[in-house]
């Protein structure tokens, strides 16, 4: 199950990403609390998350270019030392109370201008240090760390802005601290293999060459178009839980971490569990019925009768979206070339940037027609686009195996 950790730089790797990861989820929440403590609305949520997710979309194709370009150990300490830096200005800011949600944004922008170039890299790292035939196992553990960070990332941001002695200005000064500690673990880390060629075109040609690539393989533009309107539809359910925290059960808004960790629990199991599959040639039916888990369970979360249902709700949510975010880097990483590793990863992990900014119209719709209704949309849009893809990924598997069977 676990195979790739054998290898030496690979676990190295690994915990680096798990300190990163744990401050990437402690600022979902650090910021959002921040938000809503700030202006008392989803809608100012919304407008911090969304400010990450233009940082992410505005230079993802070109995170995606330099980590096939550049070497990109350097290229993701350079990220994490910026993430770093921009912590310690919000902290700075919050203690001294001048933060306001024009400046959190602005931080968040930053944030995800870093994570276009992180992404990348770091699943480009992952290709460089691990054999082919490990390739898919790997991908998926790299994904244990990132949703075994959505236990520890709420489990450490709540306690820190529930403790009278940090609140959010400890929980920046923490967040500061894993991304140095991340960047720090690269130096353990063999220098980065650059392909020979890589700077012989003009860089905007290597960003074009990607998007071709990514459109002229119908089987990996499916996955990745799948991935992405998943996570576009559902993903920014997130920006709603402080909202619902608060106005449908009459919880602080600081104690939506208990949200998160019930989802992080549930992507926690689901992630060590589809591990076994990442090399296997069931991981297409695996990865979509955790997409179909996934937006069923946000309907069931919306319909929760009470506190203590909702955040059973939540564990559902966290298997599903858990488990099809772990097998998404396995299946997409065993369709590509690994020349192009970064470059497709990226727009997979536009994704992303696109759920950030669509975290400000869920929440201006939360704020119009209510939370429970507003994850109700989401869990259908999910479960729509689950049942379409699903179609026509087995009709791509159907005409390969006959072009098989022909040859």
């Amino acid at each position: 199950m676990f195979s790739a950790l054998k290898i030496r730089d690979f676990r190295v790797l690994w915990l680096g990403t798990l300190f990163s990861f744990v401050a990437f989820f402690m600022a979902m929440i650090v910021q959002s609390v921040v938000a809503f403590q700030i202006a008392g609305n989803n809608s100012a949520v919304g407008t911090v998350i969304f400010a990450q997710g233009f940082g992410m979309a505005a230079l993802g194709p070109i995170g995606g270019a330099f980590a096939d370009r550049w070497p990109k150990r350097r290229v993701v300490a350079v990220g994490q030392v910026t993430a770093s830096v921009v912590f310690l200005a919000l902290a700075a800011l919050v203690y001294t109370e001048a933060v306001t949600i024009a400046l959190l944004a602005l931080g968040a922008f930053l944030i995800g201008v870093t994570l276009a170039f992180l992404g990348p890299a770091r699943q480009g790292l992952v290709v460089d240090l691990v054999p082919v035939e490990n390739r898919g196992n790997a991908m998926a553990i790299n994904t244990v760390a990132n949703t075994g960070s959505r236990v520890f990332g709420p489990v450490i941001a709540g306690f820190l802005l529930a403790w009278e002695a940090s609140g959010p200005v400890g929980a920046y000064l923490v967040m500061a601290l894993f991304y140095s500690a991340s960047a720090l673990s690269l130096l353990l880390l063999p220098r980065s293999r650059v392909r020979s060629n890589a700077r012989d075109r003009p860089f905007y040609s290597d960003v074009a060459e990607g998007f071709g690539y990514v459109w002229g393989h119908r089987r990996l533009r499916l996955l990745v178009l799948f991935f992405a309107l998943v996570i576009f539809s559902g993903f920014p359910h997130v920006s709603i839980l402080p909202g619902l925290a608060e106005n449908v059960f009459s919880l602080s808004a600081a104690e939506v971490s208990e949200f998160f960790l019930a989802s992080a629990v549930g992507a926690l199991a689901a992630s060590v569990w589809v591990v076994r599959f990442g090399d296997s040639s069931e991981a297409h039916v695996i990865y979509a019925a955790m997409a179909g888990l996934f937006g069923v369970s946000l309907i069931a979360v919306a319909w929760a009768p009470s506190y203590g249902w909702a955040l059973a709700g939540m564990v559902c949510v966290g298997l599903g979206s858990g488990g099809f975010q772990s097998l998404n880097a396995a299946v997409i990483a065993r369709e590509t070339e690994p020349s192009f590793i970064g470059r497709v990863m990226s727009l997979a992990l536009l994704a992303f940037a696109g759920f950030g900014m669509m975290a400000l119209p869920y929440g201006v719709l939360a704020d119009a027609i209510g939370e429970r209704m507003t994850l109700v949309i989401m869990g259908l849009v999910v479960v729509a686009f689950t049942v379409y893809f699903w179609i026509q990924l087995v009709r791509e598997g159907a005409i390969r195996g006959a072009r098989g069977r022909r040859s």
